[in-house]
């Protein structure tokens, strides 16, 4: 959890992430870095590194904002944990979390992507003295990191012409799986990449399926299916560093299911909404808003009957109650903000693998 905690008698703050770790369980992948060669200036090149734990495990580093210091700052490296195994040194600065520029974010904002990450998350960082030169010297530091490293999530619906791609697959193997695309067919208009590489399908891997595996599947998908692609530069960056990609670090900007912000000022007669408990589609419990009243705030906000909140004024509310969530939305007297996601939205992401926290 995000901590505000006071050194010395400056009263200095800083804030802090902690994730613990337990030595006695699993072994990652192994350590990913880009060469750290200086240019004349002194200032070296971003490592990248995959982390990746169990349900019993943390990262085993700490993630501080520091006065006097810029950038989000790697502390407390953990003996024997995670990130110390995976070659994270003291005093590295984080550029970059599952492929999202984070240099100039809130740090709580960082905190909360890493902690959606779930149980693997991809980090590039700078070390401290390449970071400060880097600063002094005004670069921008988003310009030393590649464009785009995230594969892609979409969602195809098939239509006359069918899918509007066709796969392709060394004679032999398995796994393997190269997509022509249809100009202007409905994996194009998906935003699936021409060339692309096929990694998932309807959430599960396809690394161990024949060609005549794959063609069964896509049949039985009906006429809607869920493809994790990587371009053939992103797969070539993973497939350098040996590292496996996952829907957790899918760029997902072009699928029809949002998230949703809803502002509400409340009116004279309130809100407008009841918020109930009740369980999720991903099993557990979540807040889920009902009796939306006509011409009423939440209305006029673009609220829905049956909308599951995920997050309150920033906040995720992932593990809370439903007394505890109600006191954040009651936190401001005559505002809120909520984070939603509706009912086919909620069901679509649990089915590819995606929780609450992900999607903030």
């Amino acid at each position: 959890a995000a901590m505000k905690q006071t050194k010395g008698l400056e009263g200095d703050k800083m804030s802090i992430i902690k994730f613990e770790f337990n030595p006695k369980v699993g072994i990652d992948n192994p350590a990913l870095t880009l060469t750290e060669d200086t240019d004349g200036e002194g200032v070296g090149e971003p490592r990248f590194y995959l982390l990746t734990k169990d349900d019993r495990e943390t990262f085993g580093f700490c993630l501080h904002e520091e006065l006097g210091c810029h950038g989000h700052v790697i502390r407390q490296i953990e003996l024997g944990g995670v990130a110390q195994r995976r070659g994270l040194q003291d005093g590295d600065r984080l550029l970059q979390v599952n492929g999202h520029f984070v240099d100039h974010m809130d740090h709580v904002r960082v905190v909360q992507k890493i902690k959606a990450s779930g149980n693997q998350v991809l980090l590039a960082v700078l070390d401290g003295d390449s970071y400060e030169a880097a600063k002094s010297l005004g670069r921008d530091l988003s310009q030393m990191l590649p464009d785009d490293i995230r594969p892609r999530l979409c969602h195809v619906t098939r239509d006359k012409s069918g899918f509007g791609f066709s796969v392709s697959c060394p004679e032999g193997t398995k796994g393997t799986f190269q997509l022509s695309v249809l100009q202007d067919g409905p994996a194009d208009r998906a935003g699936v990449p021409p060339g692309s590489w096929l990694l998932e399908l309807n959430g599960d891997s396809v690394k161990s399926y024949s060609h005549t595996q794959l063609t069964k599947k896509l049949k039985q998908s009906g006429n809607k299916v869920t493809l994790l692609v990587a371009s053939s530069a992103v797969e070539e960056f993973y497939r350098l560093r040996g590292l496996r990609v996952t829907a957790a670090l899918a760029d997902t900007s072009w699928l029809p299911f949002k998230v949703r912000e809803l502002h509400l000022v409340k009116g004279p007669a309130g809100y407008g909404f009841l918020l109930k408990e009740d369980d999720c589609s991903s099993g557990g419990v979540g807040q889920f808003l009902w009796d939306v009243d006509v011409g009423l705030p939440a209305e006029q906000a673009g609220m829905k009957e049956g909308d599951r909140v995920l997050a309150v004024n920033g906040e995720s509310i992932e593990g809370l109650d439903h007394e505890q969530t109600v006191r954040r939305i009651r936190a401001r007297e005559d505002q809120v903000t909520l984070l939603v996601i509706d009912p086919a939205g909620d069901e679509f992401y649990h089915s590819v693998g995606f929780g609450g926290m992900v999607l903030l």
